[in-house]
């Protein structure tokens, strides 16, 4: 390995944003650790990028504290260091009213999308702060919902704005380690997850109206978090926000 080969993980690379993203990194020469629970849609990824960078595919669970610790294992042990983080994967629970919501369904969201972060952040810590050329970059992948919400959707939104504060915590905590941390809040990217956006009746609004919504190109998304990756350690995006533009975020829908 080339001593300036830089190093990333991405959680969730096997689909969508991930993918997008992992894509991304390797066209701007980061050797990529795919990262998902599907080995398939992974070595998909993988394939896609043959042509523009090196990955490794691993499979791993998010919802599996001993999964993550050896992704990471992983990662140390094939490549020596880690250079970024991206906290993709995620889910959402069933639409439900707010009082049927049960404490599982609200539990694995909390599992996947903010307790799998914090022990991503944790092993990338441990790794960053101890490295030569000591330090790295984690960017978090926040949503619109670390704004504002969606009807029926407690366990997300409370995620994603749970996110926000994990980013500032531990970018304040990254400083004397040269780890700066970041988060990249979407809206709207064209993946499997929003095709209910643009098929059968849409999804619901605020107002109880039910509409298809605008979507973007999900390379948007990973082109920035290219951007972001791709700064000097002394410069960071501590959120950026990359949208539909026409989708019914901003003013009132």
């Amino acid at each position: 390995m080339s001593a300036t080969k830089k190093i990333a993980i991405v959680t969730g690379a096997g689909t969508g944003v991930g993918r997008a993203a992992s894509l991304a990194l390797m066209q701007i020469g980061y050797t990529v650790v795919l990262a998902g629970r599907r080995l398939a849609l992974l070595q998909e990824t993988q394939t896609l990028g043959e042509a523009i960078g090196d990955s490794l595919p691993v499979q791993a669970d998010m919802a599996d504290p001993a999964s993550i610790a050896a992704l990471f294992d992983t990662t140390v042990k094939t490549y020596g260091r880690l250079d970024l983080l991206f906290n993709n994967a995620g889910m959402g629970a069933p639409p439900v009213p707010f009082e049927d919501l049960s404490l599982a369904q609200w539990q694995t969201v909390v599992d996947t999308n903010l307790t799998a972060p914090f022990l991503c952040t944790q092993h990338a810590f441990r790794i960053m702060k101890d490295q030569t050329p000591r330090g790295g970059r984690i960017i978090n992948n926040g949503s619109i919902s670390a704004h504002a919400p969606r009807p029926f959707s407690a366990a997300y939104t409370s995620t994603k704005h749970a996110i926000s504060g994990l980013t500032k915590a531990s970018n304040l905590d990254g400083r004397a380690y040269d780890i700066a941390v970041g988060q990249i809040d979407i809206g709207n990217a064209a993946t499997p997850m929003t095709d209910r956006m643009v098929d059968g009746p849409g999804v619901l609004q605020p107002d109880g109206s039910t509409r298809h919504e605008p979507r973007m190109d999900a390379k948007a998304v990973g082109d920035a978090v290219a951007y972001m990756a791709a700064l000097p350690l002394d410069a960071n995006v501590l959120f950026m926000t990359v949208m539909a533009t026409k989708m019914p975020f901003v003013g009132r829908g």
